[in-house]
């Protein structure tokens, strides 16, 4: 049987990795490309402020090819969409039929990415959708996944919280309200090594900042619904191994 040509929608974070792992699992379904959004003015993946540079060689040891759709810092809806149609459209002639996505839960968010690709005939595909997100992390570890903070709401965590492993202990030491795998966008990660890596990727922690934004207009991938939200970043710089 012919496998279906499949794009990932990739974050570059631990949910994209075990959706990825379960994905590349099932018979039905070629995953032939990784497709990321990056701030163009900081030259970093959206919403995780990782360097561009790490995202590379993270989808180099994983062996599928990326896409990389450049954004501007805060595009209005208009010019997402703009952009995103435009990728669709590219995919859907190189023969993409199947999106595939790392969200859990959000109803809104998957209802919007079904509707905005069913327009264009591609249909989506949600691997780890409505898996109960502690045992989803606790899977994550006992495969032998690693993943690092690289940003987090200031609502719920402080600079100390930016940078650190997430280990077995992670999920008793959460604030209350906060969901196990930040799936209500309270932090975000990078995942640098599993089972799906054919080597860990290797890099340094540079300093932590924190930033202030105002709330977009539109809830699409927001980081949370007040007037204003600040976030803690940690850098992370490549390291060249020989």
């Amino acid at each position: 049987m012919q496998k279906h040509k499949t794009y990932f929608n990739w974050s570059s974070g631990k949910d994209s990795a075990i959706a990825l792992y379960y994905l590349l699992q099932n018979k039905d379904f070629s995953v032939q490309k990784l497709v990321t959004t990056v701030n163009s003015h900081y030259n970093r993946v959206s919403m995780h402020g990782l360097r561009t540079e790490l995202l590379l060689a993270q989808t180099e040891a994983l062996n599928i090819p990326a896409q990389v759709i450049e954004l501007p810092e805060m595009p209005s809806m208009e010019t997402y969409e703009a952009v995103m149609l435009k990728t669709v459209n590219t995919l859907k002639r190189d023969g993409f039929t199947h999106a595939a996505f790392g969200d859990i839960f959000l109803e809104d968010l998957r209802t919007y990415r079904e509707n905005n690709l069913a327009k264009h005939g591609i249909k989506t595909v949600f691997p780890i959708w409505k898996k109960d997100t502690k045992a989803l992390l606790t899977e994550f570890l006992d495969l032998g996944f690693k993943t690092i903070i690289v940003c987090a709401n200031s609502k719920y965590f402080g600079a100390d919280f930016v940078g650190t492993i997430i280990d077995e202990n992670f999920i008793d030491n959460l604030p209350e309200g906060v969901d196990p795998c930040g799936e209500n966008g309270e932090f975000h990660t990078f995942c640098f090594d599993g089972p799906i890596f054919k080597n860990p990727i290797s890099f340094t922690i540079g300093e932590k900042v924190y930033r202030e934004y105002d709330t977009p207009k539109t809830d699409d991938d927001s980081v949370c619904s007040a007037d204003a939200y600040g976030v803690w970043y940690c850098d992370l710089i490549p390291q060249i191994t020989s």
